[in-house]
């Protein structure tokens, strides 16, 4: 199975200037654990996490203060959607990171996160007798 059989077409693209309160809102809005973060001053695309914001608050940084520019990952690992799902989860698991944004074209296609995986997965491992 293939990155693009299990990825998230729809995404959440939020800017720098969000505060992190305004992106867990979206995010739990959308039910997603990532958003995408499109700053073209910055040149380019980076994920921020549901555990970017966590740190954030474990810190004690104010969450109506903070901007999702400080808080981005922006080296951010790609995946393309002909990758196997073998593929992205031996890349998470190098990296330590849960989401793997999708290029496509050089454009964002989707996102595919573990539970994506899991779940393209888990049926399968169900068929095979115990």
């Amino acid at each position: 199975m293939l990155v693009r059989d299990a990825m998230s077409t729809v995404v959440l693209t939020i800017g720098p200037a969000h505060t992190l309160r305004q992106a867990a809102a979206l995010m739990s809005a959308r039910r997603v654990g990532a958003a995408i973060v499109h700053d073209p001053d910055a040149g380019g695309i980076g994920i921020l996490t549901e555990r970017d914001i966590l740190n954030s608050v474990a810190r004690g940084q104010d969450p109506d203060t903070e901007r999702t520019h400080a808080h981005t990952t922006n080296d951010v690992v790609f995946a393309a959607p002909s990758w196997t799902l073998e593929e992205a989860a031996q890349a998470m698991a190098h990296g330590g990171f849960r989401h793997l944004i999708v290029l496509e074209r050089e454009e964002p296609a989707g996102i595919v996160s573990v539970r994506d995986i899991i779940r393209c997965w888990a049926p399968a491992r169900q068929q095979v007798p115990a």
